[in-house]
Order: structure tokens, then C-alpha cells, then sequence
């Protein structure tokens, strides 16, 4: 009997609560697919470097799975806390009635267990069927060719799938027998009688308050963007961190104290409609759930931060491959190294011979496999330091930036060698007099605190010839073959003064003579065996080619878009979901309130009318100030990974737009019809 009457109530109200429903069988699915993207790879035809990259994403995606699954399971209790309290009066009926509260305790075990099942089975099918979508975005994220579609079923995932949500449902189950077992008759029947009281707090302490918030808050946005460089250290990202948490609770504080005495006397405004109504439900329920909104509005902000970032730095690495890895192969060794005890004297030795002598001594034949040769070296000198190239800027500069080192000693390269690695690099070339020098770097900020000290005319030194700056800023360049933008600055100077300067790097820089993968693939298979030549111990020689940075850059941006996504998705759904569920309990409790208009004489027009603006403003209200908090979110984390690169910003935003369109927007629109059907007049 217990049983039926289980099945009953599901059935009665699926259609008022399918919110819960909804967000049950999403958690499952989205869980199901992030957790089956390891079987996926199988179809995939990748490097055994590349595998290695998934293999390690499928690792710390099981990580964040855990995390993961702590915010379904909160989210998941805090959800069955809300239908506990539109049931209160049928409790209260049945113990009327006589049943007893193991009775009530069995009802809702059964309820759960049949909820938990359904939710299970749909949202396992749903989660198989968009896996086989996300195989196609995995191999287009990792750009590896699908040997052969086929369906795949993930047994591990749908394990642990089964696994963490059963345990979530226990832990419902308990909170469900504690609640009951806790419960009065008395509060029970007349829990549909509380009313919230609007709480008018003095509109004086509201306005100090709100403007103290949003100069603190200015404050914080501040401390990311333009005073980031007076952050000495990663602990202090916390502070600002915590002032815009504060100031955000107190900004929602204030608002609910005086939103409704704004509009009160705004009187066109307010008494148009049912706008009295609908602001005055509005005020009523900000004033009672000021932490939550506040909760909710800090979880808006990092999805949008999370999958705006994430998206970004996949497409801006990507985008950066084309013109940081011009070449195929950068072969680079340590040159004159000094005699002593920490070398031995074969590679002191190797140190003194160029790179191509060194590859034919480890039986690598340069002309046989490699075109496009050039080799070149860097020179450095421990005479010349960071800050004593700035000249008088440093002074400014160490205030401005003081975590900096600049006791590093500056690199340099011969102008001949430069232009002719920037004419294949397809870069810009430099000429310069017998007395200039340029700087070239591609990594902004430090691009800048160059500039700073070429703006300043700074004059240097080499074997008693002095140089004076060609230009007032950095010109961008780079030496070295990398996924991101890394060079902090290197000093092209001419020829003549550096003779007899001691090289720190050799390297020599080429394209393959293969046309086609196989042929590369032989040529990197026969470097990466250069290591079994009895001569590879007598030197310190590496190697960088176009297609493991490829693979790496790739696999590492692909790794950080799905966790970033799997994150981004979860807190959204997390947000929505409480939002939504806040709303079909307020429309519960205002079921009186909408019939006493209906008795005089409302139509339905309106009230379907003001209720979308009361769910309405519930859900724009803390996405706002989200959008507030991500715009200067956004531009920190610009500056955090600009090494990376800043394309691809404005479609990364557009992506995660529509995101927030598709899962916020629906739980929106899913919100109003369910309180819409609660609302609506029983015939």
C-alpha cells in the first residue's frame, strides 16, 4: 500500500516538480559523459604522446568528479529540502489520520528510491547518447582522425555514475527520515499559513551601506586590473577575492532595503499593474535570502570566468601554433661550458663544436634529412643584468613591478643571425647602425618594462662599444620554438660586439626534406633515437619539433576546455537549479495570494504577466552583477595567461553567452511554466 501510494505521488507531482526531475537526469548525464570520454579515445588514431595527454586528462577528470559530485549532492539535499516544505500540510494530513512517522519515513524512502531509479535510467540513456556526440568533439578538440565510428558504451562510467549518485540518494534518504522523525503535527498544518514579513530597514543604513559596497567592490576590480602589478605574491589574489565576496553580500543587503522603498515612490511605476505585487513578493523573498543570492551570484561569476578562460586558451594556443612553429625541428645544445669539475672534458669538448658537428658525430647525416637550415647562437653576459639594461627607469619600474627578478642576465644575438632567422621565421627584420641595438620580445608584459627603458634612451656597453636603442619599444620576436608567448626580451646587436663573447646556446633551426607524415615521423623517430649513440653522453643536446608542440599544445588545451567545461556546466546547473527551485516554493506559498487576485476580479493575463517579471528579475538580479564581476574577472585572467595569446576572446564569450542562454535561460523558462501550472486556478 506504502508502495502505491509512492507511485502516486510521484505521479501527482512530476509536473509540478519537474525542476528536480530535470536537474536529476542532467547531473546523471553530464557525470556520464565527462566521466566516459576515456572510452571514447578508442576510436581515435593518435601518437603515443598524445595518448599519454588523454590518459592524464581522464586522470584529473576522475579528480574533479569527486568535487563534482559533492555539488550534485548538495545541490541534490538542498532540492529535496524544498519539496519536504511544500509537503509539510500532507504530512500534517497523515499523521491526522493516524499513520505513524516510520510509515511517512517508508512513503518518502520509497519515493526516493523510485525517483533516484528513473532519474538513473533516463538520464544513463540520455548521457550514452550525447557521449557518441562528444566523441566527435574529442577527436576535433585533440584533431586525431577517427579510425571508425561506433557506439560505445562506457561500463566504468556507468559504474561510477551508479555508485556516486546511489550514495547521494542514501544521504537524501537520511535527511528525509531525520526531517520526519523531527517534525510536529501543529507546524506541519500550519506551515501554508506563515507568511513572510517584508522588512523595512532604515533606507538611511541601506544607502551607506550600498555606497561603502560599491567602493569596496571598485576597490577589488581595481586591485586585478590595473593595480595587478602591486601583487607580490599569489596569496594576495585573495584579498580582492574576499572584498568582492563581502562587498557583494552587503550590495544584495542593502538593495533589499531599498529596492521596494525606491519603487514605493516611483508611484506611476508602482502602483501600474500589478507592479505593487509583484515588487513587494520581490522584496520579500531578497530580504530572506540575501546569502543565497549572493551564493549564487559568486557561482555565475566564476562559470562565466571558468568557461569564457578555458574555451579561450584552447582557441588562442591554437591560433599561436601557426606563427610560434614556423619550422619543423629547433635542435639546440649547451656551448662552452667551462673546464672544471661539474663537466667532464668530453663535454666541455662538444660544448666548443656547433650543432651540425655534433649531430654527424652522433650519426645524424644534416644534409640528408633536413632543408631550410640555419644555424645561430645566444650570447650572455653576467656583465649585463635586467637592471642595468632599464637604465633610469628601473627605479620606477622595481615600485611598479617588485616581484620581478632583475638580477637575470640579459641574452643576446648577432644581427646577421637574427634577420636571417626572422626571413625565415617571417618576421620583421632589424637594421641597425654600428652603434644601435633593438630588443625583441613577444611577451607582453615584459615587452612593456622594456619599452620603459628604450623610452628612456638606455645606453649600453659591449667589448668597449657603446650602443645606443634603434627604437622606443620592443620589437616583436622571438627565438625559440614554444606554444605560448615566453620571451621576455633578448638584445639584437650588431656583429663586431660580440666577438669573443662566450656563446651560452647553440641552435640550429630546419624544415624536413619528407613530404608526407610517415617520412617526418622516421625523421623524429631517428632524433629521438640520437639518445642509444655512445656519443649522446658527451653532450648536452634537445630537441623541440613542430609536431610534438603541436601535440602538446593541443592536448593541453583541449585537457583544460573539457575540465573547464565540466566545472563551468556543473556550477551553472548548480546556480539555476537553486534559483529555480527558491521559485516553485514561493509559488506554492503564494498560491492565496494569486486566487485572492483572481476573486477581485484579475484576469489571468495579468497574473501570468507579473508572475514572468517575478521569476524574471529573481533570475536577472544575480546574473548582473555576475556580468559586473566577470567583466574584470575576464581581464585578470587575460592578464594571467597571456603567454597564451589574447585571440580568440571575443568567440569564447560568445560561447559561453550561449551556454548561459541554453542552461540558465531554460531552467528560466522550465521555472515559469512549472510555477505558472502550480499557480493556476483548480476548476
Amino acid at each position: 500500500m506504502l508502495f502505491k501510494l509512492s507511485l502516486k505521488n510521484i505521479a501527482r507531482s512530476i509536473k509540478d516538480y519537474a525542476i528536480y526531475f530535470f536537474t536529476l537526469i542532467l547531473g546523471v548525464a553530464i557525470f556520464y559523459i565527462f566521466n566516459a570520454i576515456e572510452s571514447q579515445t578508442v576510436m581515435m588514431n593518435v601518437s603515443s604522446s598524445t595518448y599519454e595527454i588523454i590518459d592524464l586528462m581522464n586522470n584529473m577528470l576522475s579528480g574533479v568528479s569527486v568535487f563534482v559530485a559533492f555539488i550534485l549532492g548538495f545541490l541534490i539535499i538542498y532540492a529535496n529540502r524544498f519539496l519536504m516544505k511544500r509537503r509539510n500540510k500532507e504530512f500534517g494530513i497523515y499523521l491526522t489520520l493516524g499513520m505513524s512517522k516510520r510509515k511517512i519515513s517508508l512513503i518518502l524512502f520509497f519515493e526516493t528510491l523510485i525517483v533516484g531509479v528513473i532519474s538513473l535510467v533516463v538520464g544513463l540513456v540520455l548521457g550514452t547518447a550525447l557521449s557518441q556526440v562528444m566523441s566527435l568533439l574529442v577527436a576535433n578538440m585533440f584533431e586525431a582522425k577517427m579510425t571508425e565510428f561506433e557506439f560505445v558504451f562506457s561500463s566504468a562510467a556507468c559504474l561510477k555514475t551508479l555508485i556516486y549518485f546511489s550514495v547521494m540518494y542514501v544521504l537524501v534518504m537520511i535527511f528525509n527520515t531525520y526531517a520526519v522523525s523531527r517534525s510536529k503535527l501543529i507546524d506541519l498544518l500550519n506551515a501554508g499559513k506563515k507568511a513572510e514579513k517584508v522588512k523595512m530597514k532604515n533606507p538611511w543604513l541601506c544607502v551607506i551601506v550600498f555606497i561603502i559596497s560599491v567602493c569596496t567592490l571598485g576597490y577589488a576590480y581595481w586591485c586585478v586590473t590595473g593595480g595587478i602589478s602591486d601583487m607580490q605574491s599569489g596569496n594576495t589574489i585573495l584579498i580582492p577575492i574576499a572584498l568582492g565576496a563581502i562587498s557583494t553580500f552587503f550590495i544584495f543587503w542593502s538593495l533589499s532595503g531599498l529596492l521596494l522603498k525606491i519603487f514605493m515612490s516611483m508611484k506611476n511605476v508602482y502602483y501600474k499593474g500589478l507592479n505593487s505585487f509583484t515588487l513587494r513578493q520581490f522584496s520579500s523573498k531578497i530580504n530572506t535570502t540575501v546569502f543565497s543570492m549572493t551564493i549564487i551570484c559568486l557561482m555565475l561569476f566564476f562559470t562565466i570566468c571558468i568557461l569564457s578562460s578555458a574555451i579561450s586558451i584552447r582557441n588562442s594556443m591554437t591560433a599561436n601554433l601557426q606563427t610560434l612553429v614556423p619550422v619543423d625541428i629547433e635542435i639546440n645544445k649547451k656551448m662552452d661550458l667551462p673546464e672544471g669539475a661539474e663537466f667532464s672534458s668530453a663535454v666541455v669538448a662538444d660544448s666548443k663544436v656547433s650543432v651540425r658537428e655534433t649531430l654527424n658525430r652522433l650519426g645524424f647525416d644534416v644534409n640528408k634529412y633536413f632543408k631550410d637550415t640555419l644555424e645561430f647562437n645566444l650570447y650572455v653576459s653576467n656583465d649585463f643584468l635586467v637592471r642595468d639594461t632599464l637604465g633610469s627607469a628601473y627605479e620606477e619600474i622595481a615600485k611598479q613591478f617588485p616581484y620581478l627578478d632583475y638580477n637575470m642576465a640579459e641574452t643576446f644575438i648577432k644581427e646577421s643571425d637574427y634577420n636571417k632567422l626572422a626571413k625565415l621565421y617571417k618576421l620583421k627584420e632589424i637594421d641597425l647602425n654600428d652603434d644601435e641595438y633593438a630588443v625583441i620580445a613577444d611577451f607582453d608584459s615584459w615587452a612593456n618594462i622594456r619599452s620603459e627603458g628604450l623610452k628612456h634612451g638606455t645606453t649600453i656597453t659591449l667589448n668597449g662599444k657603446t650602443l645606443k636603442p634603434k627604437y622606443d619599444k620592443c620589437v616583436e620576436g622571438f627565438v625559440n620554438m614554444t606554444s605560448s608567448h615566453v620571451n621576455t626580451g633578448i638584445f639584437v646587436v650588431p656583429d663586431d660586439t660580440l666577438v669573443n663573447m662566450p656563446r651560452e646556446t647553440g641552435i640550429l633551426v630546419a624544415n624536413y626534406k619528407a613530404n608526407d607524415d610517415g617520412g617526418r615521423e622516421k625523421i623524429e623517430d631517428m632524433i629521438i633515437n640520437l639518445d642509444d649513440s655512445p656519443y649522446a653522453e658527451n653532450t648536452y643536446i634537445g630537441a623541440s619539433t613542430k609536431i610534438s608542440i603541436y601535440e602538446g599544445s593541443i592536448g593541453l588545451g583541449a585537457m583544460i576546455t573539457f575540465i573547464g567545461l565540466y566545472l563551468g556546466i556543473i556550477f551553472l546547473i548548480a546556480s539555476a537549479a537553486i534559483l529555480a527551485l527558491k521559485e516553485l516554493s514561493e509559488s506554492t506559498d503564494n498560491k492565496e495570494r494569486f486566487q485572492m487576485l483572481r476573486k477581485i476580479g484579475t484576469d489571468e493575463k495579468m497574473l501570468n504577466k507579473a508572475l514572468f517579471r517575478q521569476i524574471g528579475i529573481f533570475f536577472l538580479f544575480p546574473l548582473v552583477l555576475a556580468i559586473i564581476h566577470s567583466i574584470f574577472g575576464i581581464k585578470f585572467c587575460v592578464y594571467l595567461l597571456e603567454t597564451f595569446g589574447k585571440g580568440e576572446l571575443l568567440k569564447s564569450i560568445i560561447m559561453t553567452a550561449l551556454i548561459m542562454v541554453f542552461i540558465y535561460g531554460g531552467y528560466f523558462v522550465i521555472t515559469y511554466l512549472c510555477s505558472k501550472n502550480i499557480i493556476k486556478e483548480r476548476l
